[in-house]
């Protein structure tokens, strides 16, 4: 109001009222009862929080300082110039005195043994190794229903599908893996998949067995999923209590 001290003088948007200190703070069931609505609350919350923290302000002896900041031209150009010329200048001289080895010409008559793709589509080459998981069907004689090639596109369909509705799934607001252990289990199985899958595509350079190996690709994401959701599920009890003492920290309850 008006009349009061100038170090209280938080006003808010409406009734030109102040928000009262802790020891006048309305109960929960008295603000619910009042006629003004949830946006009311809300705003009484945000300009309670605004006061806390001038408060703490106040009463702090931390003394804030001008931030010195230099302008984009000439200073911050002329120096982010001389860093790019600098790194240029080390990648012209090792390409000078260290060249990448040339391999000779490719000979288009023979096919080499090991055809790979870039590292980052290893598992969906990997997905086209998925033959043995394709059905073969009694009705059609022991044919299967699907080429194995074919079997292998719509895997990658169904795993790049799975991966677009996860979002779509998932609509929490949680910002760590412990707040939501369940959903942080299946982003683990999904890594740990994608490094197993990436291994089943160069499996002729893999030490160990392929039938073994096949094996591992499909149990490894469950076991990785499964202890990461116990670990977190164990962590999650004192982590929510770490997290309360310190919101109760600043804000005692009553």
């Amino acid at each position: 109001m008006p009349g009061n001290d100038s170090t209280d003088d938080v006003r808010t948007d409406g009734g030109g009222g102040i928000v009262p200190p802790d020891d006048e703070t309305p109960t929960w069931s008295e603000r619910k009862e009042r006629s003004q609505g949830l946006a009311r609350l809300t705003y009484e919350y945000f300009e309670r929080a605004r006061r806390e923290d001038q408060d703490l302000r106040q009463e702090s002896s931390y003394v804030e300082r001008d931030v010195l900041g230099f302008p984009a031209w000439p200073h911050e150009m002329i120096r982010n110039l001389a860093l790019t010329s600098f790194f240029v200048g080390m990648i012209i001289l090792l390409a000078a005195t260290l060249p990448p080895h040339i391999a000779p010409p490719a000979n288009s008559g023979s096919t080499p043994l090991i055809i790979l793709p870039d590292w980052y589509l290893y598992w969906s080459f990997g997905l086209l190794k998925l033959g043995p998981l394709n059905p073969e069907l009694s009705l059609l004689g022991g044919q299967k229903l699907l080429a194995d090639q074919t079997y292998g596109v719509l895997a990658n369909l169904v795993i790049v599908g799975m991966i677009a509705v996860v979002p779509f799934l998932n609509k929490g607001s949680a910002r760590r893996p412990v707040e939501q252990p369940f959903w942080a289990a299946v982003g683990m199985s999904g890594v740990v998949f994608a490094v197993t899958i990436a291994a089943l595509s160069v499996k002729n350079l893999v030490p160990m067995d392929a039938h073994l190996l096949f094996d591992l690709t499909f149990l490894l994401p469950f076991v990785g999923a499964t202890m990461t959701y116990a670990i977190l599920k164990a962590m999650r009890e004192g982590y929510m209590f770490d997290l309360n003492r310190r919101y109760y920290r600043l804000r005692p309850p009553k």
